[in-house]
């Protein structure tokens, strides 16, 4: 159990939570930009849990990784799942957050997991494997995030896990060429045999081209369909959560058609999607409805973070806070486009 005075060392406080929002600010601006549609309880929680996320993939891949990275992560979880978190902002905010809501170790876990493969190196020899890897990288973080939301039916985290998995499918068509000059590969190996590839000789020289390009569409295209997928569980959330999660999903899935506008050429060139669309895509995901659909079962790679959950004790029962309705949500998603391309425009800071 968390220490239950805020004069605990081990408390997170507003200077914790601030630390956390600057580190999404600069290292994920997707999300950043997305963010801005949460209501501020959710959106505060939602930047500590992707502070940790982040800082754990950037001890692993960035700059100064260690070999022993991911043991020291788990230490780490470890503590904050025992309410003495590591002394930075990121664990104490993450340590009050999975208190606060419930939050199974298995999914912070999970994507522990799954850095552990990139550390190791791990390639796909199929399209299952890479999933697998999706689930624990970005579908875990998907059902962590429906859960600071308040929602935990298995129907909305399997819907929660499509949309992380379509992402990461969506990263990883667009980091070919970055990650094989690095040394990694993730598209399946077995496409690229179809295509006529050698994933070695690839890595050796990644080169653009038409095999390429039709293993990059192939793998948008699963993709889509997990956006598709993903879209009925956003019907599932509370009403004021839904624009933001809405925005992810299509900011994330136009890169993929800048992609394809660029001609699939993820090795010359990094897709990418500038503030003025996202401005769009935020006016599009703010005014548009999602519908339930029949239920589906989660993907097989991503069931046991579904499990995780229903096997997880449900918080005590609390009254629905005030942003539960969607409210106001038009009129300030229209103030913040206006203010994104003002400041787009001038130069400046995205608003926070």
């Amino acid at each position: 159990m968390l220490p239950s005075s805020p004069d605990s060392p081990f408390a997170a406080r507003a200077a914790d939570h601030a630390a956390c929002r600057a580190a999404i600010r600069t290292g994920s601006r997707s999300f950043y930009a997305a963010s801005w549609l949460l209501p501020r309880a959710v959106r505060r929680d939602a930047y500590g849990l992707y502070a940790f996320c982040r800082l754990s993939d950037d001890a692993v891949d960035g700059e100064g990784a260690r070999a022993d990275a991911v043991p020291r992560l788990r230490a780490r979880l470890a503590l904050a799942y025992a309410g003495r978190p590591h002394d930075a902002p990121a664990d104490r905010a993450l340590a009050e957050i999975v208190a606060r809501h419930a939050i199974p170790e298995a999914l912070p876990a999970a994507l522990l997991d799954g850095l552990a493969w990139d550390a190791a190196g791990r390639r796909h020899p199929d399209l299952s494997s890479l999933v697998a890897y999706a689930a624990r990288v970005a579908g875990s973080v998907g059902a962590m995030m429906t859960l600071v939301m308040g929602e935990r039916s298995p129907e909305a985290l399997a819907r929660a896990c499509d949309l992380g998995i379509a992402m990461q499918l969506t990263n990883v068509a667009r980091d070919v060429g970055e990650d094989a000059r690095a040394g990694r590969l993730y598209l399946p190996e077995s496409w690229l045999h179809e295509a006529g590839l050698d994933p070695d000789a690839f890595l050796a020289r990644p080169e653009p081209g038409p095999a390429l390009a039709a293993v990059v569409a192939r793998l948008l295209a699963v993709a889509d369909r997990l956006y598709a997928r993903a879209e009925s569980g956003i019907a599932m959330l509370p009403p004021a959560c839904r624009p933001a999660v809405r925005a992810a999903g299509l900011i994330y899935a136009e890169i993929g058609r800048d992609l394809e506008r660029g001609g699939l050429d993820p090795v010359t060139r990094r897709a990418r999607v500038p503030g003025t669309r996202k401005a769009r895509l935020l006016a599009r995901a703010a005014l548009t409805a999602s519908a339930r659909r029949a239920a589906r079962p989660p993907l097989p790679e991503a069931a046991f973070l579904v499990e995780a959950v229903a096997a997880t004790p449900l918080p005590a029962v609390v009254a629905r806070p005030a942003w539960w309705n969607l409210g106001g949500r038009a009129v300030r998603v229209l103030d913040l486009i206006e203010t994104l391309r003002e400041r787009e425009r001038l130069g400046g800071p995205a608003p926070s």
